[in-house]
């Protein structure tokens, strides 16, 4: 039964289909049917993964996302130059643009179809949203552009990296941003 400082409003269900309370000196809560207790459902990303109880999950992952940067970044190269002659060389005038929207092309894609670059996948690690779901196509595209806004500026660059190496999840900016964080494959097993 929900105490004086709460108030429950049935009209907003939620996903577990009960009604939603609100403690008017804390976060929302959730009810346990149950024993009609409270639990505290104020987390930032509910799904993912704590990263005290299941440190596991984000143990190197800062390292791993460096070296699939690094094999995406090839892979990218190698397509764009494959593309050079199929435009008659004239993208050699524009080439910078073209090395772009293939990055760009290539992530979003990868990201939409496996939540993982083929570097991602090679190292065994992938992306979850706050559900712990695996990117959909919105996702996938919304964090490659902020991932390419953060990688044209400096400054981004470093926090970003900052943050991946300091916080709990190893989440960069865009994934800050999003609620977003790589993960281990391995651990999922």
């Amino acid at each position: 039964m929900p105490t004086p400082t709460t108030k429950t409003r049935p009209e907003a269900d939620t996903k577990a289909g009960g009604p939603q309370t609100l403690n008017r000196s804390g976060p929302p809560m959730s009810p346990i049917r149950e024993t009609d207790q409270m639990i505290p459902t104020s987390s930032p990303a509910p799904g993912l993964p704590d990263p005290e109880l299941h440190a596991e999950f984000y143990a190197d992952v800062p390292l791993k996302r460096f070296l699939a940067f690094i094999v995406d970044t090839i892979l990218i190269v190698v397509i764009t130059i494959l593309l050079i002659p199929l435009t008659a060389f004239t993208a050699l005038f524009y080439l910078g643009f073209l090395a772009l929207v293939v990055s760009f092309g290539y992530r979003t894609l990868t990201l939409a179809s496996r939540s993982a670059t083929p570097g991602m996948r090679l190292i065994a690690i992938e992306f979850r949203d706050h559900r712990g779901d695996r990117f959909d196509f919105g996702s996938a595209f919304l964090h490659t552009l902020l991932f390419t806004v953060s990688m044209s500026m400096v400054v981004p660059q470093v926090i970003s990296i900052i943050l991946m190496l300091t916080s709990a999840r190893r989440q960069g900016l865009s994934d800050m941003f999003m609620g977003t964080a790589a993960i281990n494959r391995t651990a999922l097993n």
